[in-house]
Parts: C-alpha cells; sequence; structure tokens
C-alpha cells in the first residue's frame, strides 16, 4: 500500500471549492487537473478531476454529479495553534455555510469541518480526567472554540 487519499465528489463545483479551500488553508496548493472532453458526462473543457494538498495532505475533488453529497458523518479536521488562526479559519469556512456546537460547521459547498484548537485534545488526552470533562462540557457549550475559555475550565475557574 502506498498512501490514502481524501476523495471528495462534489455536483459540478470541484475547482471554485478547491480553489477557496486552497486560499484559505495555509500552504495549500493545486498539483493536477483533468477536464471533462467530448463525450464525456460532464460539460466539455469543464474540471473532471483536481488533485491538490492541504497542510501536506493529499486530496482528489471529481465533479461526480447531483447523485453525490456530502453528510456531517466525515468531516476535515483542522487543529489550530492559536485563536487568531480559529477564528481566521472560522470566518472564511463558515461565510456561506452554518455553524454548529462543539467547533463544527459546514462550509458553502456542503462539507464538514471542525476547527479545533490543539489544546483541546491535549486537555481531553491529558492525565486529569477530572479537567477533561470540565473541557467537554465547556466545549459542548460553544460554538466556535475560545482557547481562553477551554482553559479556564481545564483549570477549574
Amino acid at each position: 500500500m502506498r498512501e490514502i487519499v481524501t476523495h471528495l465528489a462534489f455536483n459540478d463545483a470541484a475547482e471554485e471549492a478547491v480553489q477557496f479551500y486552497t486560499s484559505v488553508i495555509p500552504g495549500s496548493r493545486v498539483t493536477g487537473m483533468t477536464r471533462f472532453r467530448a463525450g464525456e458526462p460532464g460539460p466539455e473543457g469543464t474540471v473532471r478531476t483536481i488533485r491538490f494538498e492541504m497542510l501536506g495532505q493529499k486530496f482528489l475533488a471529481v465533479n461526480g454529479g447531483p447523485e453525490f453529497s456530502f453528510t456531517e458523518g466525515v468531516s476535515l479536521l483542522v487543529r489550530c495553534d492559536t485563536q487568531r488562526e480559529v477564528d481566521e479559519l472560522w470566518e472564511r469556512l463558515s461565510e456561506g455555510g452554518s455553524t454548529q456546537v462543539c467547533g463544527w460547521l459546514t462550509d458553502r459547498y456542503g462539507l464538514a469541518w471542525q476547527i479545533e484548537p490543539t489544546v483541546v485534545e491535549e486537555y481531553l488526552y491529558g492525565p486529569d480526567p477530572e479537567a477533561a470533562q470540565r473541557v467537554v462540557e465547556a466545549v459542548y457549550r460553544m460554538t466556535r472554540i475560545d482557547i481562553a475559555e477551554v482553559e479556564r475550565a481545564y483549570r477549574g475557574a
């Protein structure tokens, strides 16, 4: 086996979505693209597949038609080191989409994301189960995760 690549099937917005994602996530880039030819199931000249990377992870997006849609059963979890990173990603990715509790959002293309400060995972899997539970309870009350509030919950403040 060689690798696992996340495959994202869009109706017809793969190119637009990938351009958006690579503009939002630092260090992202498109690495390849194929286009529909005459006689294929999509409009000639439009994107069929587009390969790209975000934060070193490989993805393949395809315009697969209306039978494909995303659900929250699969999401992209982005770990952020600072509140500024959380806030910037949250604002950009949720624009035109919707937000849920616990740092979840669905972008304008229907893809679910979790924007999580790295400190949340550190606290959840740390040595203090009571503090971890306080963090869980605090995160359940948040939409966009607030690092300062998570840290207060961990300390029991």
